[in-house]
């Protein structure tokens, strides 16, 4: 499993430590993950994700997780949300019809 969110792209970067003395060493950068279950309006499921604790408060910000969802761009999201992107769209699509 890689250390990346599936929500945002957001994964692990590298740089520095810096000492006093301006001695530089590689690090990395670990993004803050949980596993979280979410739940979809539409679909009437939960959904189990690995998503960084930035994406978590902004889903909650804009009101779940269909509603993120619909409103992020394909290509920051994971194979399995953008899955479950075409499964929100085309449920909502054929409540509304």
């Amino acid at each position: 499993m890689s250390r990346s969110c599936e929500l945002t792209a957001k994964a692990v970067q590298s740089g520095n430590n810096v000492s006093h003395a301006n001695n530089k060493t590689r690090r990395k950068f670990l993004p803050n993950l949980c596993n979280v279950t979410l739940i979809s309006d539409a679909l009437g499921q939960r959904f189990r994700l690995r998503v960084s604790a930035a994406a978590l408060r902004t889903v909650e910000h804009r009101g779940g997780l269909d509603a993120f969802l619909l409103k992020a761009s394909e290509k920051d999201l994971s194979m399995r949300a953008r899955l479950l992107k075409r499964q929100i769209t085309k449920k909502l699509a054929e409540t509304t019809a």
